[in-house]
């Protein structure tokens, strides 16, 4: 009787088990984790990746969309057409479009955002790129015609990046806490210091589409809490995870999938150009010549990095190997110093940001640095401090070292800023860069960015050390998190539980 019992126990157990794994199936939230929280919620005036990381593609539409194969595809803009000299590009718009507050999204609106991002007191990461407009004009509702002072080749997939996010007017100066935008996602609540909730938008104009009805972001900056979360169940998915030591382990797994991909990021030593006696190109190149990329490479990240003599990475367009140019060689760096009458030990200071490749590559770098007499004390500060301090334009750029990764997919055009944080105004440089973005031609551009490539390294503008190796993992039966990162994005758009 007992046996029987127990059997008929086994069936009823079995035929109960369909309604949750029915729930399970229909799951239409995720809980998603990144290690750094964004100051603020518009892309469009400050410049920490965290903030596109969250809003772009979710909140925040651009014209363009990147996809991860790095290319640009229509989003806001239908279609866009440009002259042959690459200096006018005309795009037409969406029609029936609105924002998430009612108004509608036209021409004057983007002609509004750029305007806007242009302006003499903007803080838009992208100004450079906005104030190289020569005009935007709207000559009807559905169209805009962008013409450019000088060619600019890589347009749509610059304008698909988060600082390129069309904004409403209206609500335009109140974005950063209450973000109005015209894609799937609005604002539902935001817990500084712990986590920001988006949900679905009813009115979305391809609702059916967007199959995640609630994403939850928490924010895991510790390595050991982000692998913790991960293993518990805590969190279904974490983009660029710092799980590099526990990677065997979830490959294990069934539970999870695990990618790991490339990206356009280069992980530099910062070197303020500008101040003494950092504008000795001598004395930059010696400390260049003090480290040792793959040390770095494999303290800072655990290996996962390829090494980069320049501020450029391979798989782009034109990519040469300059490694070669500022090699590991500690007896030339003392020699280098000594040439430009540094007396040793030099004191400066070495200002690291809260990632872990950033904090742990500070102490290897520090280590590398004594070995030729310059002693580096190390500061370590928040975010919010590091850009203010350090990378605002406007800002005192009150530093002599620094380690950051830039995650933008095409950068080199920050180099012709005079306000750069890292201080570099070379007139033969800016005149080359003019030549790549007017050459339409991309065997001959590829030409000329190996040159800019050469003479940055020459320069010593920079230690340039790697571009990251991204490990991305999340539930096996999560789908549409990507494995390459050509920009920091979570388009949760095409996010979906099998």
């Amino acid at each position: 009787m007992f046996k029987k019992l127990s059997v008929l126990a086994s069936l009823a157990a079995v035929f109960a088990a369909p309604a949750p794994l029915l729930a399970q199936g229909k799951k239409d939230s995720v809980v998603m984790a990144m290690a750094l929280e964004p100051p603020g919620l518009d892309p469009t005036i400050a410049a920490a990746s965290a903030i596109s990381e969250v809003t772009l593609y979710n909140i925040y539409e651009p014209l363009t969309k990147i996809n991860e194969d790095g290319t640009a595809s229509p989003l806001l803009a239908e279609s866009w057409e440009a002259s042959t000299d690459l200096k006018t590009y005309t795009f037409r718009l969406r029609k029936g479009v609105k924002f998430q507050n009612g108004e509608p999204f036209d021409s004057a609106a983007v002609k509004f955002t750029f305007d806007r991002a242009a302006a003499q007191g903007s803080t838009n990461k992208d100004k450079g790129l906005f104030q190289g407009f020569a005009s935007v004009t709207a000559p009807d509702a559905d169209t805009v015609v962008v013409a450019l002072k000088n060619a600019e080749p890589n347009l749509p997939f610059l304008l698909g990046q988060g600082t390129g996010a069309i904004v409403e007017p209206k609500s335009a100066t109140g974005d950063a806490t209450q973000p109005v935008g015209t894609g799937p996602y609005t604002l539902g609540a935001w817990a500084k210091g712990s986590s920001i909730t988006l949900n679905k938008w009813a009115d979305y104009r391809n609702a059916t589409a967007i199959k995640l009805n609630k994403v939850t972001i928490r924010f895991i900056s510790d390595p050991a809490a982000q692998v913790a979360a991960l293993l518990s169940g805590d969190v279904d998915a974490f983009p660029r995870v710092a799980a590099a030591r526990s990677l065997a382990q979830f490959k294990s797994d069934p539970r999870f999938t695990v990618l790991i991909g490339g990206s356009k990021a280069k992980t530099i030593v910062a070197i303020n150009n500008k101040k003494k006696p950092f504008d000795d190109v001598r004395v930059r190149r010696a400390i260049l010549a003090a480290i040792d990329r793959k040390a770095m490479i494999d303290g800072a990240v655990d290996g996962f990095g390829t090494a980069i003599g320049s501020f450029y990475v391979p798989g782009s367009l034109g990519y040469v190997d300059t490694t070669g140019i500022n090699p590991y060689d500690t007896e030339k760096a003392k020699k280098l110093l000594a040439e430009a009458g540094v007396a040793t030990p030099l004191e400066v200071s070495l200002k690291l940001p809260p990632p872990s490749y950033a904090r742990q590559g500070g102490e290897i770098l520090a280590a590398q640095l004594a070995k030729v007499g310059i002693n580096a004390k190390i500061e370590n500060v928040e975010w919010a401090q590091w850009l203010s301090q350090v990378f605002t334009p406007s800002g005192p750029h009150n530093y002599d070292l620094t380690i950051v990764a830039h995650v933008e997919p095409f950068d080199l055009g920050k180099l012709t800023e005079a306000d750069y944080y890292l201080g570099y105004n070379s007139q033969a440089f800016n005149d080359l860069y003019k030549q790549i973005v007017a050459t339409p031609g991309e065997t001959d551009r590829a030409k000329l960015l190996g040159d800019a490539q050469r003479m940055l390294a020459t320069d010593a503008v920079a230690g340039f050390l790697f571009q990251p190796q991204l490990i991305s993992i999340c539930s096996k039966r999560l789908k549409g998190m990507w494995k390459e990162a050509p920009q920091f994005e979570n388009d949760f758009s095409t996010w979906s539980w099998e």
